[in-house]
This record gives structure tokens, C-alpha cells and sequence, in this order.
């Protein structure tokens, strides 16, 4: 086996380039507790923060929480935004305004025509449309996706509001319908 990256945090599971279906960046009390559901509805995550402590955090909580280790920590940001299927779907959860401008620009520098960015936090309206439009130019798809619930809902099931085009959420859709709360017609989410 060849040695790990310096930035692949140690106590995970390593994967082989672009095996990770989905992307978590923002790994505070909301985003740990995503990615975790999504990791224990058995897909395969990569997790990424600007501070790797939160990575390593993340993880540590997979081995102790999960049975099937299906989440994978990342400290290298070009890194993480690699090891994801094509096209590529990033979920952010950092703080509304200008972090998620900068988180957006640190992703960009990796992503390719097609891929899609999910701003799962809490942001103003014209926001998401601007940085939408702004996308358009390097054809990155964008979209909001509101999640609701709290902490307990991000990890035990949220309800889900995503926003954007038809073909970023169909991409997304097998995961967040499993992920978000179930209810008797369904599950909370829908695009």
C-alpha cells in the first residue's frame, strides 16, 4: 500500500481518487452531524474544514458512532473536492455571508464544469442568487438547501429544502431523500 497523504487524516478509511459520492465542507455542529447521517445511510462521504482538528474530530465520531466506516476526513481541500464521483457534489455549512464566499472560492479553484455546490446553511436569498449567477461563468451548478431541525435533525434526519436547477438536485437526490426525516408520506425533502 502506498503511504497515506500528509493531509488524509490517519484514523480513516483511505479511498481511491473520486470514490467518495459526496462532499461535506464545514465540519461545525451542523455539518459533523450531516455528514454523519449521510455516512450512516452507507454513502460514502469525504469531510473537509478550514481548521483539520474539526476533520480529525469528525472522524473520530464516525469510528466511535458508525459500524460501517463510510466517511473519510480530508485536511487538503484539492484533496477532498478529488476524491468525489463526478459530477462532483459539495455540501457547505459554514457561516452565512462572507465565509461561505471564501469557502466557495477555495472550491472553485478544483472543481470542473458540472459540478455542484449545495449551500446548506443559513443565507440570505439575494445571496444564493448571486454566487448562482457568478457560477454560471465556469459552469458550476449552485444551489440553497435550507436544512432544518437543529443539530438532533441534522444527525437523526432533517427536513431539507433544496432550491436550484433540476439537474444539481437529481444528481443529490438519492442521498438527501434518505438522509432527511421520514414521515408518513415520504421523506422531508423535496425539490
Amino acid at each position: 500500500r502506498p503511504p497515506l497523504p500528509s493531509s488524509v487524516s490517519k484514523c480513516c478509511r483511505i479511498e481511491t481518487t473520486m470514490s467518495n459520492e459526496i462532499g461535506l465542507f464545514g465540519l461545525g455542529v451542523m455539518g459533523q452531524n450531516l455528514a454523519l447521517n449521510i455516512a450512516e445511510k452507507g454513502f460514502k462521504i469525504a469531510v473537509n474544514n478550514r481548521s483539520p482538528g474539526k476533520v480529525d474530530e469528525c472522524v473520530a465520531r464516525a469510528k466511535k458512532e458508525l459500524k460501517e466506516q463510510t466517511l473519510t476526513g480530508y485536511h487538503d481541500t484539492k484533496e477532498f473536492v478529488l476524491s468525489i464521483r463526478k459530477p462532483r457534489a459539495v455540501i457547505i455549512l459554514v457561516k452565512a455571508g462572507k465565509p461561505v464566499d471564501l469557502t466557495i472560492e477555495k472550491l472553485v479553484e478544483t472543481m470542473e464544469p458540472g459540478d455542484i455546490i449545495i449551500d446548506g446553511g443559513n443565507e440570505w436569498f439575494p445571496n444564493t442568487v448571486r454566487r448562482a449567477k457568478a457560477l454560471e461563468a465556469k459552469k458550476i451548478l449552485y444551489m440553497g438547501m435550507g436544512v432544518s431541525g437543529g443539530e438532533e435533525g441534522a444527525r437523526n434526519g432533517p427536513s431539507m429544502m433544496p432550491g436550484g436547477p433540476k439537474e444539481a438536485y437529481k444528481r443529490i437526490e438519492p442521498i438527501v431523500t434518505k438522509c432527511a426525516a421520514q414521515v408518513d408520506d415520504g421523506p422531508c425533502v423535496t425539490w
